[in-house]
């Protein structure tokens, strides 16, 4: 948390300073300011407010709301707007309880516990990621692109979980390859990864981050 009251402190100077810049500053430039500091909380707040669900309530996200998501998503930045990725949404039952059965016949041994439902997390709806492999910034273009979709989920009040193994399994066990060949994807794309998607059925607790891996070079 302590980075978290660092970020605030940053808002709270960035106002000063902004104020510093005039000692005429009018009223209306002021509540801009102020605005613009509130602003800048509830994105930081949403920020280290996310976390990974792996619990979700039984019941659809509406398209409408997974169109925004997409939104969020494909404004992501990526190199000289290449946009690499091949986005696919998923919400239909049969496909997920169809890969699912495959999922469990390979590993029985992880649908044995009594709170398996799918193999996305009991998710509702998943979005899978796919990259172009011929653009050199295609998996960190589309990292970011699901990073805004995750934490544009977390302000709408939804949980997500980024799958890589979900993905990979689809991608690479040959049981499961009419449900990557149902995927649509351009020709040679890569499943990177999915995200599961639904209202959360928990609520985690943050995991310690070691500050230690980030330094300043003078």
């Amino acid at each position: 948390m302590k980075l978290y009251k660092l970020m605030i402190m940053a808002l709270g100077i960035a106002s000063v300073m902004t104020g510093c810049g005039s000692a005429t500053t009018s009223q209306g430039e002021a509540a801009s300011t102020a605005t613009t500091v509130d602003t800048g909380r509830v994105v930081i707040e949403n920020i280290m407010a996310r976390r990974s669900v792996r619990q979700y309530k039984d019941y659809p996200v509406g398209r409408d709301t997974v169109q925004l998501l997409l939104e969020c998503g494909i404004n992501a930045p990526n190199g000289m707007n290449k946009q690499p990725w091949a986005v696919r949404v998923v919400d239909n039952p049969e496909y997920i309880n169809g890969v699912t059965e495959v999922f469990k016949k390979i590993n029985p041994k992880m649908a044995a516990d009594p709170g398996f439902k799918n193999m996305f997390r009991n998710a509702p709806t998943v979005i899978f990621v796919a990259n172009d492999p011929t653009s050199s910034s295609s998996q960190i273009d589309c990292g970011l692109l699901g990073e805004n979709i995750m934490l544009a989920a977390q302000a709408m009040g939804l949980g997500t979980c980024c799958l890589g193994s979900s993905a990979a399994f689809i991608q690479n066990v040959p049981e499961a390859a009419e449900y990557l060949e149902k995927l649509d994807l351009p020709e040679g794309h890569k499943l990177l990864y999915c995200i599961a998607v639904g209202y959360p059925d928990e609520a985690p607790a943050a995991k310690e981050r070691d500050a230690s891996k980030v330094k300043f070079i003078d």
